[in-house]
C-alpha cells in the first residue's frame, strides 16, 4: 500500500507563499551582500515563516540549537516530517536551498528535483540525496513514491511546481499554515490553478496564536 501525495505551506493572508521572485537577486555572493532586494525579500520571508522558528522540533531538525516550544504546533512540524518517506521539489527551490541549507539538509529522506539538468545524486549527511529526474513530474513521483515506501511523499515546492501536481491530479491531500501576514505581491500559491477540476474536502482547521492550520483533502471533478 502506498502512501498520500501531499504539500503543506505557508501561505499570507492574501495567498502567497513567497515574496517577490528572487530571480535575478541570488547571482554570486557578492551580489548578494549588496542587493537590498535580498534584505526585503528574506525580511518577507522571516514573517511568514514566523509561527514555525520558536518550534523544538524546527530548532532541531535545522541544528539551531536546544530548547523551543512545544504543544500542538510543534506536534504538527514533527507529523509532517514523521510522515514523510520521500520529497520532490522544482530546480528553482533546489537551486536557492543548495546556497542556504546547512551541511545536513533538513529533508533526512531521498528528495527528487525535477529538472532539465542532468546531474549526479548529490549525497549530503544526515541522510538526505537529492536525485534529478529529467522526464517529467510522473516519473520523479514514481521514484520518490517507490523510495517513500508506505509513507508519504511530499510535493515540497516551489510553488509552480506544486501547482503542476495540482493540476495533474496526482495530489491527495494539502495543508496551509495561513499566516497573518499582507505581501501585496509575490508568488501566488493557486495562480493558473485548474479550478474545473478540482474539488476540495475540508479535514480540519486549527487556529493557533500564530497561524490557522487549514488541512483539505483534493477530489478530481
Amino acid at each position: 500500500m502506498t502512501g498520500k501525495v501531499f504539500f503543506s505551506v505557508s501561505m499570507s493572508l492574501d495567498g502567497f507563499s513567497a515574496p517577490e521572485s528572487m530571480e535575478g537577486i541570488l547571482a554570486t555572493p557578492e551580489q548578494r551582500e549588496q542587493d537590498p532586494r535580498l534584505q526585503h525579500w528574506m525580511a518577507q520571508w522571516m514573517k511568514l515563516q514566523a509561527w514555525a522558528f520558536p518550534l523544538r522540533f524546527f530548532r532541531e531538525n535545522l541544528k539551531l540549537g536546544e530548547g523551543g516550544e512545544e504543544g500542538r504546533e510543534n506536534d504538527v512540524a514533527r507529523e509532517t516530517f514523521e510522515r514523510t518517506g520521500a520529497s520532490v521539489m522544482g530546480k528553482r527551490m533546489f537551486d536557492l536551498g543548495e546556497r542556504s541549507w546547512p551541511e545536513e539538509a533538513p529533508f533526512h529522506t531521498p528528495v527528487f528535483v525535477v529538472t532539465h539538468t542532468e546531474r549526479d545524486p548529490w549525497e549530503r549527511p544526515g541522510g538526505t540525496t537529492f536525485h534529478f529526474v529529467n522526464d517529467g513530474i510522473e516519473h520523479a513521483l514514481d521514484q520518490a513514491r517507490e523510495a517513500a515506501g508506505e509513507r508519504d511523499v511530499r510535493i515540497a515546492g516551489g510553488s509552480a511546481t506544486i501547482l503542476q501536481y495540482l493540476n495533474a491530479g496526482l495530489v491527495d491531500e494539502f495543508s496551509i499554515a495561513l499566516s497573518p501576514v499582507l505581501f501585496g505581491a509575490g508568488t501566488r500559491l493557486f495562480d493558473g490553478v485548474d479550478a474545473s477540476r478540482i474539488a476540495l474536502e475540508p479535514v480540519r482547521s486549527e487556529p493557533s496564536s500564530r497561524v490557522t492550520h487549514l488541512t483539505y483533502a483534493v477530489r478530481s471533478c
